[in-house]
Protein backbone atom coordinates (compact mmCIF):
# COMPACT_ATOMS: atom_id res chain seq x y z
CA UNK A 1 0.00 0.00 0.00
CA UNK A 2 1.24 3.24 -0.48
CA UNK A 3 1.96 6.12 2.04
CA UNK A 4 2.20 9.70 2.11
CA UNK A 5 2.78 12.13 5.28
CA UNK A 6 0.09 14.37 5.63
CA UNK A 7 1.23 15.64 8.78
CA UNK A 8 0.11 14.37 12.71
CA UNK A 9 -3.44 16.26 13.21
CA UNK A 10 -5.59 12.87 12.21
CA UNK A 11 -7.29 14.44 9.28
CA UNK A 12 -7.27 11.91 6.02
CA UNK A 13 -5.20 12.59 3.74
CA UNK A 14 -6.16 14.81 0.68
CA UNK A 15 -8.43 13.57 -2.09
CA UNK A 16 -6.15 12.52 -5.59
CA UNK A 17 -4.04 9.66 -6.87
CA UNK A 18 -1.46 8.58 -4.08
CA UNK A 19 2.62 8.96 -4.60
CA UNK A 20 4.57 5.88 -5.32
CA UNK A 21 5.58 4.45 -2.65
CA UNK A 22 8.58 5.55 -0.42
CA UNK A 23 8.82 8.49 -2.70
CA UNK A 24 9.92 11.83 -0.50
CA UNK A 25 7.22 14.67 -0.96
CA UNK A 26 8.65 18.00 0.20
CA UNK A 27 6.85 20.38 2.32
CA UNK A 28 3.08 22.00 1.54
CA UNK A 29 3.90 23.57 -2.09
CA UNK A 30 2.46 27.76 -2.73
CA UNK A 31 4.28 29.29 0.65
CA UNK A 32 6.96 31.94 0.13
CA UNK A 33 10.16 31.17 -1.55
CA UNK A 34 11.20 27.64 -2.25
CA UNK A 35 13.25 25.47 0.68
CA UNK A 36 16.89 24.73 -0.32
CA UNK A 37 17.68 21.17 -1.77
CA UNK A 38 16.27 21.33 -4.98
CA UNK A 39 12.35 21.69 -4.33
CA UNK A 40 10.32 22.97 -7.68
CA UNK A 41 9.34 26.77 -7.20
CA UNK A 42 5.99 27.31 -6.41
CA UNK A 43 3.41 28.07 -9.12
CA UNK A 44 0.83 30.75 -9.44
CA UNK A 45 0.71 33.93 -7.64
CA UNK A 46 3.81 35.77 -6.20
CA UNK A 47 3.96 36.18 -1.86
CA UNK A 48 1.39 38.79 -0.87
CA UNK A 49 -0.95 38.21 -4.23
CA UNK A 50 -2.49 34.87 -3.42
CA UNK A 51 -7.27 34.68 -3.58
CA UNK A 52 -8.39 36.45 -0.79
CA UNK A 53 -8.77 33.91 2.92
CA UNK A 54 -6.86 31.55 0.54
CA UNK A 55 -3.16 32.27 1.62
CA UNK A 56 -0.87 29.77 3.20
CA UNK A 57 -3.89 26.85 2.49
CA UNK A 58 -1.72 24.82 0.32
CA UNK A 59 -3.32 22.28 -1.97
CA UNK A 60 -2.47 18.53 -1.55
CA UNK A 61 0.49 17.64 -2.39
CA UNK A 62 2.38 15.73 -4.61
CA UNK A 63 5.52 13.52 -5.45
CA UNK A 64 8.42 15.32 -4.75
CA UNK A 65 10.04 16.82 -8.26
CA UNK A 66 6.35 16.30 -10.08
CA UNK A 67 4.35 19.03 -10.96
CA UNK A 68 2.85 21.39 -8.09
CA UNK A 69 -0.24 23.14 -7.95
CA UNK A 70 -0.02 26.82 -7.40
CA UNK A 71 -2.61 28.82 -6.04
CA UNK A 72 -5.27 30.35 -7.28
CA UNK A 73 -6.67 27.14 -8.20
CA UNK A 74 -10.54 26.18 -7.36
CA UNK A 75 -11.24 25.43 -3.76
CA UNK A 76 -11.94 22.08 -2.76
CA UNK A 77 -15.15 20.21 -2.69
CA UNK A 78 -18.00 21.34 -0.12
CA UNK A 79 -16.70 19.83 3.18
CA UNK A 80 -13.16 19.40 1.80
CA UNK A 81 -10.70 21.43 3.39
CA UNK A 82 -7.50 22.06 2.18
CA UNK A 83 -4.51 20.26 3.70
CA UNK A 84 -4.80 21.27 7.67
CA UNK A 85 -7.99 23.49 7.07
CA UNK A 86 -10.99 21.95 8.30
CA UNK A 87 -14.28 21.67 6.49
CA UNK A 88 -17.33 24.14 6.88
CA UNK A 89 -18.81 21.68 9.32
CA UNK A 90 -15.77 21.88 12.11
CA UNK A 91 -17.11 22.91 15.17
CA UNK A 92 -15.16 26.67 16.07
CA UNK A 93 -15.36 25.88 19.98
CA UNK A 94 -15.20 22.89 22.35
CA UNK A 95 -12.99 20.66 20.59
CA UNK A 96 -10.95 17.92 22.68
CA UNK A 97 -8.67 19.95 24.89
CA UNK A 98 -8.95 23.18 23.24
CA UNK A 99 -7.86 26.12 25.80
CA UNK A 100 -9.20 29.44 26.63
CA UNK A 101 -7.73 32.41 23.30
CA UNK A 102 -5.48 34.46 25.51
CA UNK A 103 -5.60 37.91 26.74
CA UNK A 104 -5.43 40.42 24.15
CA UNK A 105 -2.26 42.81 23.85
CA UNK A 106 0.91 41.79 23.99
CA UNK A 107 2.75 41.02 21.03
CA UNK A 108 3.11 37.04 19.98
CA UNK A 109 0.04 36.60 20.63
CA UNK A 110 -2.44 34.52 17.93
CA UNK A 111 -4.44 36.87 16.22
CA UNK A 112 -8.17 36.70 16.49
CA UNK A 113 -8.61 34.38 13.63
CA UNK A 114 -6.43 31.43 15.22
CA UNK A 115 -8.18 28.41 13.26
CA UNK A 116 -9.91 25.69 14.07
CA UNK A 117 -9.31 23.49 17.04
CA UNK A 118 -7.56 20.31 15.53
CA UNK A 119 -8.48 17.12 16.82
CA UNK A 120 -6.07 14.87 18.89
CA UNK A 121 -4.07 12.00 17.47
CA UNK A 122 -5.16 8.67 18.00
CA UNK A 123 -4.39 7.63 21.14
CA UNK A 124 -4.57 11.10 22.30
CA UNK A 125 -8.82 11.25 22.65
CA UNK A 126 -10.77 8.62 23.17
CA UNK A 127 -10.99 5.82 21.10
CA UNK A 128 -12.77 3.68 19.31
CA UNK A 129 -13.01 -0.05 21.22
CA UNK A 130 -10.91 -2.82 18.43
CA UNK A 131 -11.15 -6.40 19.67
CA UNK A 132 -7.19 -7.20 19.24
CA UNK A 133 -7.97 -10.63 21.48
CA UNK A 134 -6.13 -12.68 18.24
CA UNK A 135 -2.62 -10.11 18.69
CA UNK A 136 -2.91 -10.15 22.86
CA UNK A 137 -3.26 -14.38 22.12
CA UNK A 138 -0.05 -13.85 20.08
CA UNK A 139 1.52 -11.77 22.14
CA UNK A 140 0.56 -14.14 25.49
CA UNK A 141 1.87 -17.11 23.55
CA UNK A 142 5.38 -15.48 22.72
CA UNK A 143 6.47 -14.48 26.51
CA UNK A 144 4.90 -17.98 27.90
CA UNK A 145 7.03 -20.93 28.85
CA UNK A 146 10.58 -21.65 28.80
CA UNK A 147 11.77 -18.57 26.75
CA UNK A 148 10.71 -15.61 24.53
CA UNK A 149 9.70 -16.18 21.04
CA UNK A 150 11.05 -12.53 20.10
CA UNK A 151 10.10 -12.55 16.92
CA UNK A 152 7.01 -13.56 17.52
CA UNK A 153 6.36 -11.01 20.10
CA UNK A 154 7.69 -8.10 17.37
CA UNK A 155 5.41 -9.10 14.84
CA UNK A 156 2.19 -9.63 17.43
CA UNK A 157 2.99 -5.67 18.20
CA UNK A 158 4.63 -3.41 15.95
CA UNK A 159 2.23 -3.05 13.17
CA UNK A 160 -0.29 -2.24 15.61
CA UNK A 161 -2.23 1.50 15.34
CA UNK A 162 -2.90 3.05 19.42
CA UNK A 163 -6.29 1.83 19.33
CA UNK A 164 -5.34 -1.48 18.74
CA UNK A 165 -2.55 -1.67 21.40
CA UNK A 166 -5.12 -0.51 23.62
CA UNK A 167 -7.40 -3.10 22.74
CA UNK A 168 -4.84 -5.25 24.14
CA UNK A 169 -3.94 -3.76 26.71
CA UNK A 170 -7.10 -4.47 27.69
CA UNK A 171 -7.61 -7.96 26.91
CA UNK A 172 -4.84 -8.69 28.70
CA UNK A 173 -5.98 -6.80 32.01
CA UNK A 174 -9.79 -7.95 31.87
CA UNK A 175 -9.07 -11.33 30.06
CA UNK A 176 -5.60 -12.62 30.86
CA UNK A 177 -5.47 -11.13 34.35
CA UNK A 178 -2.16 -9.88 33.67
CA UNK A 179 -0.49 -6.59 31.90
CA UNK A 180 1.26 -6.48 28.99
CA UNK A 181 4.19 -4.13 30.34
CA UNK A 182 4.87 -6.41 33.34
CA UNK A 183 5.38 -9.40 31.09
CA UNK A 184 7.17 -7.33 28.66
CA UNK A 185 9.15 -6.18 31.49
CA UNK A 186 9.83 -9.68 32.89
CA UNK A 187 11.21 -11.63 29.81
CA UNK A 188 13.01 -9.00 28.18
CA UNK A 189 15.70 -6.72 28.16
CA UNK A 190 17.84 -3.29 27.53
CA UNK A 191 17.00 -1.40 25.11
CA UNK A 192 14.77 -4.43 23.24
CA UNK A 193 12.62 -4.16 25.76
CA UNK A 194 12.55 -0.38 26.03
CA UNK A 195 11.44 -0.46 22.70
CA UNK A 196 8.46 -2.98 23.06
CA UNK A 197 7.40 -0.86 26.55
CA UNK A 198 6.78 2.09 24.37
CA UNK A 199 4.72 -0.09 22.16
CA UNK A 200 2.80 -1.59 24.67
CA UNK A 201 2.11 1.78 26.82
CA UNK A 202 1.26 3.93 23.44
CA UNK A 203 2.07 7.28 22.32
CA UNK A 204 -0.08 9.08 24.96
CA UNK A 205 1.02 7.27 27.85
CA UNK A 206 4.74 6.42 26.24
CA UNK A 207 5.16 10.41 26.14
CA UNK A 208 4.12 11.43 29.82
CA UNK A 209 6.84 8.60 30.92
CA UNK A 210 9.38 9.94 28.27
CA UNK A 211 8.95 13.59 29.49
CA UNK A 212 8.96 12.25 33.04
CA UNK A 213 12.74 10.60 32.70
CA UNK A 214 13.72 14.21 30.89
CA UNK A 215 12.95 16.11 33.62
CA UNK A 216 13.71 14.36 36.46
CA UNK A 217 16.87 12.55 37.50
CA UNK A 218 20.50 13.33 36.81
CA UNK A 219 20.07 16.04 34.07
CA UNK A 220 18.01 16.79 31.90
CA UNK A 221 17.40 15.11 28.86
CA UNK A 222 16.72 17.87 26.26
CA UNK A 223 16.64 16.04 22.83
CA UNK A 224 14.39 13.89 24.43
CA UNK A 225 12.25 17.15 26.12
CA UNK A 226 12.46 18.67 22.77
CA UNK A 227 10.75 15.50 21.00
CA UNK A 228 7.59 15.28 23.40
CA UNK A 229 6.81 18.77 23.91
CA UNK A 230 7.67 21.32 20.57
CA UNK A 231 5.79 21.05 17.26
CA UNK A 232 3.26 19.49 18.67
CA UNK A 233 -0.73 19.96 18.47
CA UNK A 234 -2.53 22.12 21.22
CA UNK A 235 -4.73 19.14 21.23
CA UNK A 236 -2.21 16.25 22.14
CA UNK A 237 -0.50 18.78 24.70
CA UNK A 238 -3.12 19.14 26.87
CA UNK A 239 -3.85 15.45 26.39
CA UNK A 240 0.13 14.87 27.44
CA UNK A 241 -0.42 17.81 30.71
CA UNK A 242 -3.98 16.02 31.61
CA UNK A 243 -2.69 12.25 32.03
CA UNK A 244 0.73 13.21 33.52
CA UNK A 245 -0.46 14.14 37.12
CA UNK A 246 -2.71 10.91 37.29
CA UNK A 247 0.48 8.82 36.46
CA UNK A 248 3.42 10.69 38.71
CA UNK A 249 1.41 11.41 41.92
CA UNK A 250 -0.26 14.83 40.87
CA UNK A 251 3.05 16.25 39.63
CA UNK A 252 2.41 18.77 37.12
CA UNK A 253 4.04 19.24 33.87
CA UNK A 254 4.21 22.74 33.72
CA UNK A 255 6.15 22.97 37.62
CA UNK A 256 8.45 20.08 36.91
CA UNK A 257 9.81 22.02 33.36
CA UNK A 258 10.31 25.49 35.98
CA UNK A 259 12.23 23.49 38.59
CA UNK A 260 14.50 22.16 36.04
CA UNK A 261 14.92 24.13 33.24
CA UNK A 262 17.32 27.54 32.95
CA UNK A 263 15.12 30.93 33.24
CA UNK A 264 15.27 31.95 29.40
CA UNK A 265 14.68 28.39 28.25
CA UNK A 266 12.28 27.94 30.97
CA UNK A 267 10.39 30.74 29.47
CA UNK A 268 10.22 29.19 26.16
CA UNK A 269 8.74 25.70 27.18
CA UNK A 270 6.00 27.50 29.70
CA UNK A 271 4.67 29.30 26.37
CA UNK A 272 4.58 25.98 24.22
CA UNK A 273 2.88 24.39 27.30
CA UNK A 274 0.11 26.96 27.58
CA UNK A 275 -1.22 24.85 24.07
CA UNK A 276 -2.18 28.34 22.56
CA UNK A 277 -0.65 28.22 19.24
CA UNK A 278 -2.49 28.79 16.25
CA UNK A 279 -3.95 25.89 14.67
CA UNK A 280 -2.74 24.34 11.29
CA UNK A 281 -6.31 25.72 9.96
CA UNK A 282 -5.60 29.36 10.65
CA UNK A 283 -4.42 31.60 7.40
CA UNK A 284 -1.64 32.92 7.11
CA UNK A 285 -2.29 36.53 6.66
CA UNK A 286 0.54 38.33 4.89
CA UNK A 287 0.54 40.96 6.90
CA UNK A 288 1.21 39.21 9.96
CA UNK A 289 3.68 36.97 8.05
CA UNK A 290 5.59 40.68 7.57
CA UNK A 291 4.92 41.77 10.60
CA UNK A 292 6.43 38.70 12.49
CA UNK A 293 9.77 39.04 10.21
CA UNK A 294 10.15 42.64 10.98
CA UNK A 295 10.06 41.66 14.53
CA UNK A 296 12.39 38.71 14.24
CA UNK A 297 14.66 41.07 12.35
CA UNK A 298 14.73 43.63 15.21
CA UNK A 299 14.76 40.96 18.15
CA UNK A 300 17.96 39.41 16.11
CA UNK A 301 19.85 40.77 13.61
CA UNK A 302 18.73 44.42 14.56
CA UNK A 303 19.95 44.92 17.76
CA UNK A 304 23.08 44.11 20.22
CA UNK A 305 21.78 41.12 21.87
CA UNK A 306 18.58 39.04 21.15
CA UNK A 307 15.50 39.53 22.34
CA UNK A 308 14.51 36.16 23.19
CA UNK A 309 11.42 36.59 24.74
CA UNK A 310 9.60 38.15 21.18
CA UNK A 311 11.53 35.48 19.16
CA UNK A 312 10.01 32.45 21.60
CA UNK A 313 6.64 34.21 21.26
CA UNK A 314 6.50 34.05 17.64
CA UNK A 315 7.58 30.25 17.77
CA UNK A 316 5.65 29.12 20.53
CA UNK A 317 2.34 30.64 19.39
CA UNK A 318 2.39 30.42 14.87
CA UNK A 319 1.02 26.97 13.19
CA UNK A 320 4.17 25.31 11.20
CA UNK A 321 2.68 26.76 8.09
CA UNK A 322 2.56 30.58 9.51
CA UNK A 323 6.20 29.63 10.95
CA UNK A 324 7.27 27.66 7.27
CA UNK A 325 6.11 31.15 5.74
CA UNK A 326 7.72 32.80 8.15
CA UNK A 327 11.20 31.14 7.89
CA UNK A 328 11.12 32.03 3.57
CA UNK A 329 9.68 35.17 3.82
CA UNK A 330 13.15 36.23 6.24
CA UNK A 331 15.14 34.75 3.38
CA UNK A 332 13.75 36.56 1.13
CA UNK A 333 13.20 40.12 2.59
CA UNK A 334 16.87 39.89 4.54
CA UNK A 335 18.77 36.98 2.24
CA UNK A 336 19.59 35.20 5.11
CA UNK A 337 17.94 32.10 6.47
CA UNK A 338 15.97 31.86 9.67
CA UNK A 339 18.12 29.00 10.70
CA UNK A 340 21.29 30.62 9.75
CA UNK A 341 20.47 33.74 12.30
CA UNK A 342 19.38 31.43 15.15
CA UNK A 343 22.41 29.54 15.11
CA UNK A 344 24.15 33.02 15.29
CA UNK A 345 22.05 34.67 18.04
CA UNK A 346 21.52 31.66 20.29
CA UNK A 347 23.24 28.63 21.66
CA UNK A 348 23.11 25.72 24.45
CA UNK A 349 19.39 23.72 24.52
CA UNK A 350 17.41 27.52 23.11
CA UNK A 351 18.97 27.36 19.91
CA UNK A 352 18.04 23.22 19.96
CA UNK A 353 14.35 24.13 20.61
CA UNK A 354 14.16 27.08 18.36
CA UNK A 355 15.87 24.98 15.42
CA UNK A 356 13.78 21.85 16.05
CA UNK A 357 10.51 24.21 15.43
CA UNK A 358 12.14 25.45 12.33
CA UNK A 359 12.76 22.53 10.98
CA UNK A 360 9.75 20.59 12.08
CA UNK A 361 7.39 23.57 10.32
CA UNK A 362 9.87 23.71 7.52
CA UNK A 363 9.98 20.10 6.46
CA UNK A 364 8.25 17.16 9.21
CA UNK A 365 9.82 14.40 6.65
CA UNK A 366 13.19 15.52 5.94
CA UNK A 367 13.46 16.77 10.12
CA UNK A 368 12.03 13.43 10.99
CA UNK A 369 15.03 11.87 8.78
CA UNK A 370 17.30 14.38 9.94
CA UNK A 371 16.72 13.49 13.90
CA UNK A 372 16.67 9.84 13.01
CA UNK A 373 20.43 9.84 11.58
CA UNK A 374 21.22 12.49 14.64
CA UNK A 375 21.20 9.23 16.86
CA UNK A 376 22.82 7.13 14.50
CA UNK A 377 26.12 9.13 13.20
CA UNK A 378 29.28 9.68 14.77
CA UNK A 379 30.95 7.39 17.04
CA UNK A 380 28.42 4.76 18.96
CA UNK A 381 24.53 4.80 18.51
CA UNK A 382 22.03 6.62 20.76
CA UNK A 383 19.87 3.77 21.02
CA UNK A 384 17.38 4.95 23.19
CA UNK A 385 16.75 8.23 21.68
CA UNK A 386 16.59 5.94 18.66
CA UNK A 387 13.87 3.24 19.57
CA UNK A 388 12.26 6.57 21.35
CA UNK A 389 11.60 8.20 18.00
CA UNK A 390 11.40 5.23 15.94
CA UNK A 391 8.11 4.13 18.07
CA UNK A 392 6.58 7.62 18.11
CA UNK A 393 7.05 8.19 14.30
CA UNK A 394 5.93 4.48 13.67
CA UNK A 395 2.26 5.21 15.29
CA UNK A 396 1.40 7.19 11.72
CA UNK A 397 2.04 5.19 8.89
CA UNK A 398 2.13 7.77 6.35
CA UNK A 399 4.74 10.11 8.55
CA UNK A 400 6.85 6.61 8.73
CA UNK A 401 6.52 6.17 4.94
CA UNK A 402 7.62 9.74 4.58
CA UNK A 403 10.39 9.79 7.17
CA UNK A 404 11.87 6.72 5.08
CA UNK A 405 11.69 8.65 2.27
CA UNK A 406 13.13 11.43 2.93
CA UNK A 407 16.23 9.68 4.39
CA UNK A 408 16.23 8.58 1.60
CA UNK A 409 16.50 11.10 -0.83
CA UNK A 410 18.83 12.98 1.64
CA UNK A 411 21.00 10.56 2.70
CA UNK A 412 21.43 8.15 -0.49
CA UNK A 413 20.11 4.68 1.84
CA UNK A 414 17.67 3.03 3.15
CA UNK A 415 16.79 3.95 6.70
CA UNK A 416 16.30 0.23 7.58
CA UNK A 417 19.68 -0.89 5.86
CA UNK A 418 21.03 2.36 7.83
CA UNK A 419 19.92 0.89 11.50
CA UNK A 420 20.43 -2.64 10.69
CA UNK A 421 24.08 -1.60 10.39
CA UNK A 422 23.64 0.36 13.99
CA UNK A 423 22.29 -2.61 16.17
CA UNK A 424 22.51 -5.75 16.54
CA UNK A 425 20.49 -8.81 17.86
CA UNK A 426 17.03 -8.80 18.66
CA UNK A 427 17.05 -4.75 19.53
CA UNK A 428 18.07 -4.90 15.58
CA UNK A 429 15.14 -6.73 14.68
CA UNK A 430 12.55 -4.70 16.39
CA UNK A 431 14.16 -1.39 15.25
CA UNK A 432 14.17 -2.60 11.54
CA UNK A 433 10.57 -3.82 11.97
CA UNK A 434 9.32 -0.14 13.40
CA UNK A 435 11.15 1.20 10.31
CA UNK A 436 9.41 -1.23 7.85
CA UNK A 437 6.11 -1.09 9.46
CA UNK A 438 5.47 1.24 6.48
Amino acid sequence: MSHQYYGNQGYPPPQGPPPQQNQYVGPPPGQYGAPQGGYPPPQGAPYGHPPPGQYGAPPPQQPYGGQQPGYGQPPPPANQGYYGQAGPGAPQHGGYGAPPGPPPGSYGQPPASGGYPAQPSLGYGQMPFVDCSYQAKEARSAMKGMGTDEKRLIAALVNLDAAQINGVNEYFKKTLKRDLESDIKSETSSYFEEGLVAIARGPLVQDAHNLRNALKGLGTKEAVLNDVVLSRSNADLNAIKQIYPRLFQGASVESDVKGDLSLKTERLFTMVLAARRNEESAPVMPQQIDQDVQELYRATEGQRGADQITVCSIFSNRSDGQLRAISQAYKQKYHRSLEEVIKKEFSGHMEDALLFMLNSASDRAKHDADQLEATMKGMGTKDSLLVQRLVRIHWDKQRMAQAKAAYKHFYKQDLARRVEGETSGDFKKLVVALVNSA
